[in-house]
């Protein structure tokens, strides 16, 4: 369970953030001073420390200091009375996660902390490469043994030490974030923060402020001067995904950046100087989008300074059992379902002739709803998802089967949901609101997409997301366009 750790002499500030997750899977420890927090960063590591900028008989870059000394990778986020705070801006540029302005939100505080835990287990939680590295327990894995996917291993291994630009291509779900994680894991910068940003999954108006910081008042909104990523990752490296999905104008700072690894925050004009490497990651033609004047020719070149390609599941032959093998012990290990010994040869051979358009990341979705259904130690093929029993290689979902989310009457009864639940809870499931969310979710998506026949900007605009966040729902549950929009004669 991740722990975060809140210093602050005002309890009313403790309680509201205890509060806050109290009904989730996070721990929070408080402290008073900062002298109790330093002992219980001590006594044990938390994953995430808030910290109040003015405590008693200390100050708060003092505070962080001492922190930054035990464990540099561990992110801070500071609590401020003032969103001019000249500590909280000079910490930040010391390298504190981010900062939060008194009086506090509840679903500020939420989003913030859940996205330091996620920066701290891609900094921490180690990525193993099975060609010369042993797993480590608890740690992640690059699975598989294809000579495609071997020749992943060698190019990490080749490049993790160079300070140059990686640029990772693969189709969506194909474990992009995995390899960066890895390179960074295995490069000199390793002591250095890791940070990620999503740009399909940030609108073009934020994109810029998220990567290059803003100063107060430059837009509407700006009410607090903001430290961005490129400053933040000084010393370290910075993780671009889906990097395609830059406006042209994001393009020429970042290209500028590259050049000079100089930049000046939005509505700024003092010039910051920074040393952060890059790592990019597409799923897009990036030379296609050259060629429409889409994408900058230049940048291009700048990313591209090593291509790591990532093969889609269906070209790995041979790794879909090492995968499947993977997967049904770490999740049933993190599902309680440890009774579940594995699939049944009729269950494998349906998965080995499936297509795999999410990859990856749509086989994680696949064994974790099978092992949802699962009512015995054996998967069988009735506990696989319908879309994968009704379209495998080679063989179309006909009109009359269901596809993702979909039941033969067009809607989900109630009761499917209410028997899911009570199913859940008779195995003493202790994620059951994740796993209640990804089913809703899957359902969501998938009639509205039926409704706007495929037209993901239309359906961003109904379910009230940006087309980005659309995008990345899509990927993560591994819903496929073509099996959602219906082609009539």
């Amino acid at each position: 369970m991740p722990v975060v750790l809140v210093i602050d002499d005002d309890r009313s500030v403790l309680h509201l953030i205890s509060q806050a997750f109290k009904d989730s899977d996070v721990q929070v420890v408080t402290a008073g001073t900062a002298a109790e927090g330093m002992t219980a960063i001590e006594k044990s590591p938390p994953d995430v420390v808030l910290l109040d900028i003015m405590l008693p008989g200390t100050s708060g870059l003092d505070s962080f200091e001492q922190i930054h000394r035990i464990d540099p990778k561990l992110p801070v986020i500071f609590i401020t009375a003032g969103g001019t705070s000249d500590t909280a801006i000079e910490a930040m540029k010391l390298g504190a996660y981010d900062y939060l302005l008194k009086p506090l939100s509840i679903a500020k505080v939420q989003e913030l902390v859940r996205q330091a835990l996620r920066t701290r287990r891609m900094m921490r939680v180690p990525v193993g490469l099975p060609i010369d590295t042993p797993q480590v327990e608890g740690g992640d894995l690059l699975v598989g043994r294809s000579p495609r996917v071997l020749e992943v291993y060698k190019a990490v291994g080749r490049v993790a030490s160079q300070n140059v630009t990686v640029l990772i291509r693969g189709e969506s779900g194909t474990g992009k974030e995995l390899v960066a994680r890895a390179i960074y894991q295995h490069s000199q910068r390793k002591d250095g923060p890791f940070l990620a940003v999503n740009c399909a999954a940030i609108p073009d108006s934020l994109l810029e402020s998220e990567l290059f910081g803003h100063e107060k008042g430059s837009f509407t909104g700006a009410d607090s001067r903001r430290i961005g990523k490129f400053e933040q990752a000084s010393g370290g490296t910075l993780f671009l995904d889906e990097v395609g999905d830059m406006s042209p104008l994001v393009q020429s700072k970042v290209l500028r950046m590259l050049q000079e690894q100089r930049f000046e925050r939005v509505g700024g004009n003092t010039t910051i100087e920074t040393d952060v490497r890059i790592i990019a990651a597409t799923n897009r033609d990036l030379e296609k989008m050259v060629e429409e004047g889409n994408f900058r020719s230049d940048l291009y070149y700048r990313l591209n300074g090593f291509t790591i390609d990532l093969p889609p599941l269906r070209e790995r032959d041979g790794d879909i059992l090492l995968l499947l093998e993977h997967f049904i012990a770490r999740f049933s290990r993190e599902m309680g379902k440890r009774d579940v010994e594995g699939f049944a040869p009729e269950a494998v051979e349906v998965l080995m002739q499936y297509s795999w358009p999410g990859n990856i990341r749509e086989l994680q979705s696949v064994v974790r709803q099978a092992l949802l259904n699962a009512t015995g130690p054996v998967i069988v093929p009735e506990f696989l998802p319908e879309e994968v029993r009704g379209h495998v290689r080679g063989r179309a979902r006909s009109e009359s089967e269901p596809v993702h989310g979909e039941h033969p009457n067009g809607k989900m009864p109630p009761a499917d949901f209410q028997e899911f639940v009570e199913r859940r809870l008779d195995h003493d499931s202790t994620n059951l609101y994740a796993e209640a969310t990804e089913m809703m979710e899957r359902y969501l998506l998938t009639r509205v997409l039926q409704t706007t026949e495929g037209n993901q900007s239309k359906a961003a605009q109904i379910l009230g997301i940006t087309r980005g966040s659309l995008r990345n729902k899509i990927r993560s549950l591994g819903i496929s366009i073509g099996q959602v929009v219906s082609v009539g004669p």
